[in-house]
């Protein structure tokens, strides 16, 4: 089996990045009025769950904090459904694409799902990007000597 180096190979990362375009595709036509609110919350939202991954990614080495932000990036796709509800209820947007978008929400929420009951095969170590040493100091300067 395969396994991913980066975050940005995840499926649902790629999913999510999808959803997020088409969002911000379809808030473009929302009014004015809304621009501080609806589309706001909406583009936040449906951003945010990126975002998640990507730092439940970065703390993959300890279950229950990749858990945590997984369930985070849940949380933000089960707004995202909730604004499209909303901008559906508005008239902004239509039955088909409130649905079609709904359904890549739910998709995401299945994959995170999945990533949360196999949290531990994530844990490896033998997966996690390596650099050199970094120098914190650079030659023998001491506190006070400029």
């Amino acid at each position: 089996m395969n396994y991913v180096k980066h975050y940005r190979e995840l499926e649902v990362y790629k999913t999510q990045r999808l959803l997020s375009r088409a969002v911000f595709m379809e808030s473009r036509s929302f009014p004015k009025e809304e621009q501080y609110s609806l589309t706001d919350q909406i583009r936040r939202s449906s951003r945010s769950i990126g975002a998640q991954i990507a730092e439940a990614w970065a703390k993959r080495l300890y279950p229950k904090h990749f858990i945590s932000k997984l369930t985070d990036a849940d949380g933000e796709q089960l707004e995202t459904q909730h604004w499209l509800t909303e901008a559906l209820d508005c008239g902004y947007i239509t039955v088909e694409k409130q649905t079609e978008l709904t359904q890549h929400c739910e998709s995401i929420g299945r994959m995170l799902g999945a990533m949360i009951r196999k949290a531990d095969s994530f844990a490896g170590t033998e997966f996690l990007l390596r650099e050199g040493e970094a120098e914190y100091l650079a030659g023998d300067v001491e506190c006070g000597d400029r």
